[in-house]
């Protein structure tokens, strides 16, 4: 027990919360990954361009969306928005599967496309509630060594999720698996209530957020306060050029798959191997050297260091454009963004107040990441037009993976400066 506690870099009274939380991410991350080949598979019905379309929709339905979300935050409880916005996902599983079953002649190209951007908004969101709880209930020293621990609970959910897709696919069919999603966001709705009270009833978070009042203010607050701060806009900057990298490799990866597989449940089993091949490769650097490494080498590299995955990734595709090359690629790029880089980013939340944990952090992680997933996505149509291929895309992403790295050097400084003026006794730092 002591080697582990060490290996995981936990302190007394921090076992049960970090297990909740733990437990919590693995529901929701399941829940995503027993989706998310379905999503890919149906997606592709019409081909990549339509895709790249349905990336302007994802992002027009998550903006009309994101007043509402900022309202709820503003009105009510923090664990009463997050069981509304789970249980409103968890029954929307419901009408699909009820589609799927009951009137399958009726399941085409538009189904397929609601389907689609529903899941993306889906996606955002319960992972945005997830990433703002952590950063609300753990302090900034703890959120170094516990988000990647937490986040491995995660990767075993998401590895999970990926597994019963490929598995279970061809034995119960794609509709089955709506039924089984909605069920573990019940569970997750249960677990987040479980880490609310138990972060109130042990010394682990003393000096995270513990107000449960509604925070009130407007439903514009967050959009007001990212154009208000630069440590704010650097980070929906770092998020933005994220979502277009995320994206670049997600076509290409649709692209050399659209040519190998045909048919809904075949597309969904390989999408399926392939996100489980990455988790595994995630869950390895979460448990072994995460934690350690945002401690060892300081924030400012750990978040340049996607970016160095990146370029390097992107000219290795150039020169070896195989299926293989991109698994090992994605593979890679995925295990450090959701090993490394994203509980390294989550932490760039604790040094701001509640309300910007929230509804700032809710722009971030939903219409900013659209915004550059649209991006990313009409980018890599154009060169795909123009016949340049993956040397063209690799002339792109990398020095846009070099300015990246230069932001998440900046962040990380900054987040140091915040955090010091926090530690002065000042108040609340200006952003």
């Amino acid at each position: 027990m002591d080697l582990l506690q060490r290996l995981l870099n936990l302190r007394a009274g921090e076992w049960r919360p970090v297990l909740l939380s733990g437990m919590y991410f693995f529901a929701v991350l399941a829940a995503l990954m027993l989706l998310r080949p379905a999503r890919d598979a149906l997606g592709m019905q019409r081909g990549m361009d339509e895709i790249r379309w349905l990336f302007f929709g994802t992002a027009a339905v998550t903006l009309l969306v994101q007043p509402l979300f900022g309202w709820l935050v503003a009105k009510w409880r923090r664990m009463r928005f997050i069981a509304a916005c789970h249980g409103f996902f968890a029954l929307s599983l419901l009408g699909f599967h009820l589609l799927l079953v009951a009137a399958p002649d009726a399941i085409g190209v538009r189904s397929g496309q609601a389907f689609y951007v529903w899941f993306s908004v889906f996606n955002f969101f319960v992972t945005m509630l997830f990433w703002a709880l952590m950063a609300d209930r753990f302090t900034l020293e703890q959120s170094q060594r516990l988000f990647p621990p937490i986040a491995a609970g995660g990767t075993l959910g998401a590895i999970t999720g990926s597994w019963a897709a490929g598995a279970w696919v061809a034995a119960i069919g794609t509709p089955a698996l709506l039924l089984v999603a909605a069920g573990l966001l019940v569970v997750a709705v249960v677990l987040a209530a479980q880490v609310i009270r138990t972060t109130e009833a042990v010394p682990v978070a003393l000096s995270a957020s513990r107000d449960e009042a509604p925070m009130g203010g407007s439903a514009w607050a967050g959009l007001r306060a990212l154009l208000r701060s630069t440590y704010l806009s650097g980070i929906a900057l770092y998020v933005l050029v994220l979502a277009v990298m995320v994206t670049f490799l997600y076509f290409t990866r649709l692209q050399l798959v659209a040519g190998l597989e045909s048919g809904l449940d075949a597309r969904t089993a390989l999408f399926a191997n392939v996100d489980f091949c990455t988790q595994l490769a995630t869950l390895l650097l979460q448990l072994v050297l995460a934690g350690h490494l945002i401690k060892r080498i300081g924030m400012p590299l750990t978040l340049a260091l996607l970016p160095a995955v990146a370029a390097l990734g992107f000219i290795g595709l150039a020169i070896v454009g195989s299926l293989l090359a991109l698994v090992l690629v994605e593979a890679t790029f995925r295990a450090v963004q959701r090993a490394v880089m994203r509980p390294a980013r989550e932490t760039l939340f604790t040094v701001v107040d509640r309300e910007e944990k929230y509804k700032a952090k809710a722009v971030i992680d939903t219409f900013v990441y659209r915004l550059g997933d649209i991006v990313g996505a009409q980018s890599e149509g154009l060169l795909g037009r123009l016949g340049w291929g993956l040397h063209a895309l690799a002339s792109v992403a990398v020095p846009l993976a070099l300015f990246w790295a230069v932001l998440g050097v900046w962040l990380g400084l900054r987040q140091r400066a915040l955090a010091k003026t926090d530690d002065g006794g000042v108040g609340s730092p200006p952003c």
